[in-house]
């Protein structure tokens, strides 16, 4: 079972990590805080100081359509931020 699924890219994220040397992550739904941090630490090469996590809603839409009335919604996911510690960065584009 892979518990980092794969880093979060976003404004928000990025300036956090610029900032406060926080990094965010969807991570598996099951997974608790113990076990985020040992895979990052152990996928990155990092000390981890604190995890905090969320478990993100689906978001549910509704579409009016010429063959009538569509519903979706999207996946329900868990999201990590992990803040580093200081001097410590994790480089997510090392790969491309």
């Amino acid at each position: 079972m892979s518990i980092i699924i794969k880093p979060i890219v976003t404004e928000k994220v990025t300036k956090q990590s610029e900032l406060l040397n926080q990094f965010g992550f969807v991570v598996d739904r099951k997974a608790n805080k113990v076990q985020i941090k040992k895979a990052i630490e152990a996928a990155y090469g990092v000390t981890i100081l604190s995890v905090n996590t969320m478990n993100v809603r689906p978001d549910r839409t509704t579409k009016f359509t010429k063959s009538g009335l569509i519903s979706g919604k999207t996946n329900a996911y868990k999201k990590a931020i992990v803040q580093v510690q200081e001097g410590e960065t994790i480089d997510f584009y090392n790969n491309i």
